[in-house]
């Protein structure tokens, strides 16, 4: 499965990609650079940042529907309890 950014967060990506490169690198990159490291990461660690997340997912929805006897549990027959 291909990571697709919209064109908004790309071009938000890449101006942070050179921003990060000025900041902490002292060196300007221009737009080709920022985008070929962008499409870099997103092939090389976005699968496996990808498929850590629906990972964590995974295991918090299995972990919420494991609790949902607890959390939506209703007694029963508590008319004459009252």
């Amino acid at each position: 499965m291909t990571i697709k950014l919209t064109p908004e967060n790309e071009n938000r990506l890449i101006t942070s990609i050179q921003r990060f490169f000025s900041q902490h690198m002292d060196e300007n990159i221009g737009d080709l650079k920022s985008r070929l490291l962008l499409d870099f990461c997103l092939r090389e660690l976005g699968p496996s940042i990808y498929n850590q997340a629906i990972s964590d997912a995974q295991s918090y929805m299995h972990e919420q529907a494991t609790e949902m006897d607890i959390s939506c549990h209703e007694p029963e027959f508590s008319y004459w309890k009252k």
